[in-house]
């Protein structure tokens, strides 16, 4: 079990609109962990507390899963950014070389002629 921050208890405050503006609580609340969930459930022996840590066990057990989706996900997402940026590079410079081909290709002067020349007859 833990105390909230004041940064928490208003988003919690925000998200349930318990407590009108002005009406603030003289402590900050306290939350548990999962691990303290778990150590509440061995204590209570009620079927209704059993079922409800159960519950409470499922929820911190979807939000960890949520939370390692999206820092795989964010992860993919930067390899893409990085390879993308590679590309973008990539790209550039074989457009760059594609130019330079052509500018090649524009001032080349006609090759002179090389090897056996054969004499036409003008007849």
């Amino acid at each position: 079990m833990f105390e909230l921050t004041q940064q928490e208890h208003e988003i919690l405050r925000s998200q349930f609109g318990t407590l009108k503006r002005g009406e603030h609580s003289k402590y900050l609340p306290m939350a548990f962990t999962e691990q303290g969930v778990a150590m509440l459930s061995s204590v209570l022996n009620s079927s209704t507390s059993i079922k409800v840590n159960i519950q409470i066990i499922r929820v911190f057990t979807k939000i960890r899963e949520v939370l390692t989706d999206t820092l795989s996900m964010k992860l993919e997402i930067k390899e893409i950014k990085k390879k993308l940026s590679n590309n973008t590079k990539n790209i550039e410079l074989v457009f760059n070389y594609l130019d330079e081909l052509i500018d090649k290709k524009d001032t080349t002067e006609p090759r002179k002629e090389i090897g056996f020349k054969q004499k036409t007859n003008k007849s």
